[in-house]
């Protein structure tokens, strides 16, 4: 009996199978787990922002985003910490720990992806008025903010209220990012290199950063590294 393998459709496949050194028994189930590996996550496709790219230059690209709204935490901590705190919180809310605007019942909300992290600025003590200092390493940050954006269906009006008073909705206006984008895992070394390479990408395309650098990840964490999904997020300054 033949697998069927859709090379086609996952040209990854060409690259992963003739490095499995094994028998054609053992060739025909690594192919079957491969396949299942590309077509599950076809599968789980999930809403993410819409956004228009304006321009693109291998991994990087310069996105013009749609207004969106999102559900969003501060947590104190490391970045690894921070974000398992921070998708806890929000996850419980989505799964049902909110209030629906006309009534006391809850209700399930979709997850969307990805789920995004900011470093938040250091604040100076005994200064008028409070200067915020800018996080330039991600590692030094003890504060993060995690968000995940809402489905599109929902309004500030129309969406469920959190129950938890640690997680808070609010409405973003559409903004320009530019954004790196990689696969494997998410050091915080790696996080940082990435980071650098889209800053000196920005001054290569004479724009201006605003704000933090965002983390935005969009698979699970049990997804094998070289199929994940990151980017690195900047806001900057709009070029019309």
């Amino acid at each position: 009996m033949k697998i069927p393998v859709t090379r086609k459709k996952y040209p990854m496949l060409n690259i992963l199978l003739p490095s499995i050194n094994l028998n054609s028994g053992f060739r025909r189930a690594a192919a079957l787990l491969i396949s299942l590996i590309f077509t599950s996550q076809t599968a789980m496709a999930i809403e993410e922002p819409s956004f228009k790219v304006i321009a693109k230059s291998g991994n990087f690209e310069l996105r013009q985003y749609a207004p969106m709204l999102v559900a969003e935490t501060l947590v104190d901590g490391d970045m690894d910490d921070a974000g398992s705190t921070g998708f806890r919180k929000i996850a419980d809310y989505i799964f049902g720990n909110n209030q629906v605007q006309a009534g006391t019942s809850s209700t399930k909300i979709a997850m969307t992806a990805p789920v995004t992290m900011e470093p938040q600025s250091q604040k100076i003590a005994m200064t008028a008025p409070v200067a915020l200092v800018p996080v330039e390493n991600m590692a030094a940050s003890q504060q993060w903010r995690v968000h995940f954006v809402m489905p599109s269906q929902y309004t500030m009006s129309s969406i469920p209220k959190p129950k938890n008073p640690d997680v808070k909705l609010r409405e973003i206006p559409g903004k320009l990012f530019a954004v790196n984008s990689f696969t494997g895992f998410n050091t915080q070394s790696r996080i940082q290199a990435k980071t650098d390479e889209l800053s000196a990408w920005i001054g290569q395309k004479n724009l201006k950063s605003l704000g933090q650098t965002q983390l935005a990840r969009y698979d699970p964490p049990w997804t094998l590294p070289m199929f994940r999904r990151n980017e690195v997020m900047i806001e900057v300054e709009d070029v019309k």
